[in-house]
């Protein structure tokens, strides 16, 4: 994850020089990502599809830019990270909800179990975060769900719910295995 980081910033460099001299800061850009997130509700609702597929690509870009540039200006934080998945977990809700909703391409069981299953790993990841206990691999499945969005539109039929589905049997074993490592891990140390 390190190496990504630093290739990341890298080759971003650049633009994050620039958007310093603008006096952007990563609070803005995550801002800016949960506005843009947040906008995929109403323009799926008014049957604006490909707007809510753009909303949903600027919110990933600006996301992926907040970090970046925290790095960079050297202002990373526990406060900062905690509120980018915050603002990246309201805005997964909002696009599931969503797409359970009104003429849904998107079944409710399949949904709530995503929610609840997605939540459960990410509140995971933090906890395990905080004791620094490291992942061996981490399930966010959330691009996945976001590339499945143009895909149904394009007439790839059940492309949300079989990523959706998908993602629920990676995420019940993510689940799980996490509970067990951090029940062990608060016993006491890991052998």
């Amino acid at each position: 994850m390190e190496y990504g980081q630093r290739l990341r910033g890298r080759l971003l460099s650049p633009l994050l020089a620039f958007m310093t001299n603008l006096a952007i800061r990563p609070d803005h850009l995550t801002l800016l990502s949960l506005f843009c997130g947040l906008c995929f509700a109403p323009l799926w609702y008014l049957g604006w599809g490909w707007f809510a597929v753009w909303a949903l690509a600027i919110h990933v870009a600006f996301d992926g830019l907040d970090g970046p540039l925290a790095r960079y200006q050297n202002v990373e934080s526990p406060r900062g990270s905690f509120t980018d998945s915050f603002c990246d977990q309201l805005v997964v809700s909002t696009v599931v909800i969503t797409l359970m909703t009104g003429t849904p391409p998107l079944g409710v069981i399949a949904g709530s179990i995503f929610l609840v299953a997605y939540t459960g790993v990410l509140a995971m990841a933090m906890v395990r975060n905080s004791l620094q206990v490291p992942y061996t691999w981490l399930v966010r499945p959330r691009f996945l769900l976001f590339f499945a969005i143009p895909m149904q539109l394009l007439q790839f039929p059940y492309s949300i719910t079989t990523v959706v589905w998908a993602s629920n049997l990676l995420l019940a074993v993510k689940l799980v295995t996490g509970f067990f490592m951090l029940r062990k891990r608060l016993d006491g140390p890991c052998e």
